[in-house]
């Protein structure tokens, strides 16, 4: 018996960082439709603003949607994505944070899912399964 996992071994921190960067995208996908459907359903200010600021949260949902399920199939590009995605949520966490009440909250909800993703991302066992890291000679 050999002490190495296969090749399609996902270890469970890697599980939980594709399923946190999952939620990250579904929830900046959800901001975009919500804002598409206010945008068809109310009176905007400037309708080419608010339909270009609703489409642009849609394709930035893409990068961690993307990044999640490279992760999930143990893809070794999707680590990049991934870490990007959470380092830009920590600023988006901390600025919620300082508005107090509800948005203090979710602010820190984001940066908690940021922080947890990112450890889950760098521990020595989803670089191996990833194929990130030295090397052995």
């Amino acid at each position: 018996m050999s002490d190495e996992a296969p090749a399609d071994f996902r270890p469970a921190r890697l599980t939980a960082a594709a399923a946190l960067t999952a939620l990250e995208g579904a929830v900046v996908a959800c901001l975009g439709l919500v804002s598409l459907v206010l945008l068809f359903a109310g009176d905007p200010d400037g309708f080419v603003q608010a339909l270009t600021m609703a489409l642009t949260v849609l394709a930035l949902a893409v990068l961690p949607l993307a990044a999640a399920r490279g992760l999930w199939l143990l893809r070794r590009w999707s680590r990049g994505p991934a870490l990007i995605t959470q380092l830009l949520a920590l600023p988006v966490g901390w600025q919620m944070a300082q508005n107090g009440g509800v948005w203090a909250v979710g602010g820190a909800m984001i940066a908690l899912a940021a922080l947890v993703t990112l450890w889950c991302l760098v521990t020595p066992t989803s670089a191996a399964a990833l194929g990130v890291g030295p090397r052995d000679a």
